[in-house]
Parts: C-alpha cells; structure tokens; sequence
C-alpha cells in the first residue's frame, strides 16, 4: 500500500511524551507499506482489532492500545491515508469519519 501523509506520524512521536510511539508507528507503517489489502478481510487478517467506520475508515489500536491511528483506505488504488494518530483520550474528542 501507499501511505500517504507518513510525517503525520512522525510528527507524533516526536511530541513530547510520546516517543512511545515510534517503534510501534514505525511497525505498522513497515506493515501497511508491505500490504495489498483489497477490502477489510485483509486488514482483519493482520489487525484482528481493527475497527471499520463507515465504508473506508479504519481504527488500529497502536502501541498495546495506548494510541489511535485512523486511516482512510481507497483499496482500487492501494493507497492508505493517514487522518490522526492520537491517545485515546483525544481519539474520544474526534469523529473517525469526519477526520
């Protein structure tokens, strides 16, 4: 898959207090990279916990489920959006399908 937006990401580990995250943001990344995921069967395969919002939307819990990361996924075009990473506290404050 091609990731879109990958500094989003970046720029979240380097917040302070988050540095947590990189090694699993950098996971997931090497994983959604190395992906063909044609429809949510495929990302339920690898990412059991993955949630599905709306019909291109999908939320991984990252980092032993202490970060949101939300994507929108254009499976036709291999192509994965990023759209926020965030705890779950500020993940509570968005709406997965307006990000």
């Amino acid at each position: 898959m091609r990731v879109i937006t990958r500094k989003t990401l970046s720029d979240f580990w380097r917040r302070p207090g988050r540095g947590d995250a990189k090694e699993p943001l950098k996971a997931w990344l090497a994983e959604a990279e190395r992906a063909t995921w044609t429809g949510p069967a495929d990302i339920k395969r690898g990412h059991a916990t993955a949630s599905f919002v709306g019909t291109a939307r999908v939320v991984f819990n990252i980092g032993g489920n202490k970060y949101r990361l939300i994507v929108h996924v254009r499976y036709r075009f291999f192509t994965v959006y990023i759209r926020f990473v965030g705890t779950h506290a500020e993940y509570d404050k968005v709406n997965a399908e307006e990000v």
